[in-house]
This record gives C-alpha cells, sequence and structure tokens, in this order.
C-alpha cells in the first residue's frame, strides 16, 4: 500500500513538472496585438481608451484596462513596454493585481507613469512605496518601464536607469484600508487616470520567471 500510495505521488509531481515545463519560463509573450483589445478587459468609461497606429491610447475619465488574456496569475516576471506621456499627463502600469469593475485598483502595485503632471511621484516609482522624483525623461518621447519580480523583490527601469530596487520586508501590512500594495501575484492593469491626462503605450511583453 506505501508502495503505490509513492508511485500515485511521483506521477502527481511528473505531471506536475510536465505543466511547468511545458510554460517555458523565460519566452517573451506580447500582451497586445497592435489591433484590438482582444485579451484585455475594460472597466468603467469605456470610451477613455482607444487603438491609434498600434498603440494603446488613454485619453478620458478613470478607467483601467486588465489583462484577462491568461488564466494562470503572473507571480514572478520580466515586463516591458514602452511609454509616451503629454504634458501635464499621469497613468500607470499595475502588475499583481486584479479585475474590478470601478475605482483605483485596490490589489496589486503601481508603476507610476508621470513625466510632468502635479504629483511629486514621477515615472519609474513603485507608487506610495519608493517614490522617484526627476527622472530624466520628457513628454513626448517614448521611454522603456521594465519590471522584474522575483519573490519579494521588485527591480524597476527607466530606460537603462535603475529606479526601484526593492524587498518587501516579511508581514508587510497593507499600505491603507482601501489599498494592498503588497507583493503577491495576480495580473497587469493600464491606468487611464483622468481627462487631461494623454498617454500612450506600445510593445508590452512579459515572461514568466521561475
Amino acid at each position: 500500500m506505501l508502495r503505490r500510495s509513492f508511485m500515485a505521488l511521483a506521477t502527481v509531481c511528473l505531471l506536475s513538472t510536465c505543466v511547468i515545463a511545458g510554460e517555458k519560463p523565460g519566452e517573451w509573450k506580447e500582451l497586445f496585438d497592435g489591433k484590438t483589445f482582444e485579451g484585455w478587459k475594460l472597466n468603467e468609461h469605456k470610451e477613455s481608451w482607444s487603438i491609434e497606429d498600434g498603440k494603446l491610447v488613454c485619453d478620458g475619465e478613470r478607467s483601467h484596462l486588465f489583462y484577462v488574456g491568461d488564466d494562470k496569475p503572473f507571480t514572478n516576471f520580466e515586463f516591458e513596454c514602452e511609454v509616451m506621456t503629454t504634458p501635464g499627463s499621469n497613468a500607470g502600469i499595475y502588475f499583481h493585481t486584479k479585475f474590478q469593475d470601478t475605482g483605483w485598483p485596490r490589489f496589486g502595485q503601481e508603476v507610476q507613469v508621470n513625466v510632468s503632471h502635479s504629483d511629486p511621484k514621477k515615472s519609474g516609482s513603485l507608487y506610495g512605496v519608493v517614490d522617484v522624483g526627476n527622472p530624466p525623461l520628457k513628454d513626448n518621447e517614448w521611454y522603456k518601464t521594465w519590471v522584474k519580480v522575483e519573490g519579494k523583490h521588485v527591480i524597476i527601469k527607466v530606460n537603462d536607469t535603475v529606479t526601484v530596487d526593492y524587498t518587501e520586508p516579511d508581514g508587510k501590512e497593507a499600505f491603507s484600508a482601501d489599498f494592498e500594495r503588497r507583493i503577491g501575484a495576480g495580473t497587469f492593469a493600464l491606468q487611464a487616470h483622468d481627462p487631461k491626462s494623454k498617454v500612450y503605450f506600445r510593445n508590452l511583453k512579459v515572461r514568466r520567471l521561475p
């Protein structure tokens, strides 16, 4: 009986290994096809989002665009995209979040998108956790945002500059009653912040890490 149980357990482990191996960590996956919202889900104020010449464009009332093209949550990963702000604009890139119908996302972390908006937390910040001021960026110019998460360790780069190198302490409490802001697992979301904030996104991709 013990031998049979051991064999059954070994089979389960082998199958689990095969499933994990089949996901092929390290392969980049495009999140946006440049033409449609396939794989994405809009919440409130859907009209705030559009697609122009291969770019996702936010321009309008508060709205969030959640990636729903993969059933398995993202835990450890590398993510990158290109962003272009316009003068006075504000937006965000969320990770480890989950879909909600309205409001600012409660779950996950936000990578700030802000070159010249009045909010002092600028592009490359891990919003409300590690904040950055005055990155060497300009409105109306494309820049790359790169995020790497392994365990509780987060690195953010803007172009080739590391803006955040942060390890979440064990037992970290929620940021507030309204926002968790803790590292865990989930999906990605893009933020349309307000009617005066027009921001462009393109070349969004991710690769899972072991």
